[in-house]
């Protein structure tokens, strides 16, 4: 009996997994390059940073920037001061 409860659940986990049980959250975002930061701050108001352990050289800024690699990587010319923080205010 217990083999069979085990076949089960390993085959509900891998039906699982390969419809899609695995999805994060950066991949639902959609990667844009902005052709500049007032079009990227309609979207985010606080700009993007490239991870959440940077920090602004700019001085104080208003809003707390969206965090995501692949957006920052898309959108790295728009970081003037390279602090790793794109169009952020």
């Amino acid at each position: 009996m217990r083999k069979v409860a085990f076949a089960l659940v390993a085959c509900s986990l891998a039906i699982g997994f390969s419809y899609g049980g695995t999805n994060t959250a950066e991949a639902k975002t959609k990667i844009i390059s902005y052709k500049n930061c007032k079009e990227l701050n309609k979207v985010y108001k606080g700009g993007v940073a490239r991870s959440s352990k940077v920090k602004n050289k700019g001085g104080k800024t208003h809003y707390k920037p969206y965090v995501s690699k692949a957006l920052y990587d898309a959108n790295k010319g728009r970081d003037r001061d390279k602090d790793l923080i794109a169009c952020e205010r």
